[in-house]
């Protein structure tokens, strides 16, 4: 059963060396395992940070000198917004948020409690919370992570590899989605509780998602899953 679960551990899923929570990440398993701890390793991480290179343009919000900030934003601490990023106007950020480098957080955009690796792109009304965005990972316009599930029960990572599955109980309320390196969602797509997508996979626009998405794969609906060619 462990080998089997391997599919949705960080090692399978992210390339560590593409964000500044490698130290936090490369201590752990699994990437939900993260989602406790992503407040206290901001704080830590964002005391530490070159004075010359960031500012603490407010308690506990440390803004990387070649960002560019809309004066629409808003932006809670603790929070720490990687070098060259955007962040478009009406941004949300709530806390508990590490952005990495060359990242566009996008109009209406709303984050809580995530890890966005560098290269990422949630560039126009999309909701991620209690998540982790793998490098070069994009959301399309509108979708969304749903992070609680509609009965409050925990949050269970459930998954078939080569007709085996797996059934892992995370013991966490709230959890988003796990996004491999290189995925590609589609616009206007849910991702469901539990949602973990394997690297360079894509997501069909308009799709409800939930489980394990295999990487490599297409995902046009729970019942066609296809490899890429």
């Amino acid at each position: 059963m462990e080998d089997i679960q391997s599919v949705v551990t960080i090692k399978e899923l992210y390339s560590l060396d593409q964000t500044m929570a490698k130290p936090l990440l490369e201590k752990l398993t699994y990437p939900w395992e993260a989602l406790p701890l992503i407040k206290d390793f901001v704080l830590e991480l964002g005391k530490s940070l070159d004075k010359d290179e960031y500012n603490e343009v407010d308690e506990h919000v440390w803004i990387h000198k070649s960002c560019k900030v809309y004066g629409t934003a808003t932006i809670l601490g603790p929070t720490i917004i990687g070098a060259g990023t955007e962040v478009r106007p009406g941004a949300f950020i709530r806390g508990s948020v590490l952005v990495g480098e060359n990242c566009v957080i996008g109009n209406s955009t709303e984050l809580k409690n995530v890890i966005i690796f560098n290269n990422v792109q949630v560039p126009h009304y999309n909701y991620v919370g209690d998540s982790v965005l793998g490098f070069k990972s994009h959301m399309g316009a509108g979708s969304i992570t749903s992070n609680v599930k509609s009965d409050k029960t925990l949050v269970h990572v459930k998954g078939n590899v080569d007709g085996q599955s797996f059934d892992i109980a995370t013991g966490l309320k709230k959890f988003g989605a796990m996004l491999g390196d290189n995925v590609e969602v589609g616009c206007n797509s849910v991702l469901n509780p539990g949602t973990v997508i394997g690297r360079f996979s894509n997501i069909y626009p308009v799709s409800r998602v939930r489980g394990y998405v295999p990487g490599g794969s297409i995902f046009k609906d729970k019942d066609n899953i296809v490899a890429k060619q």
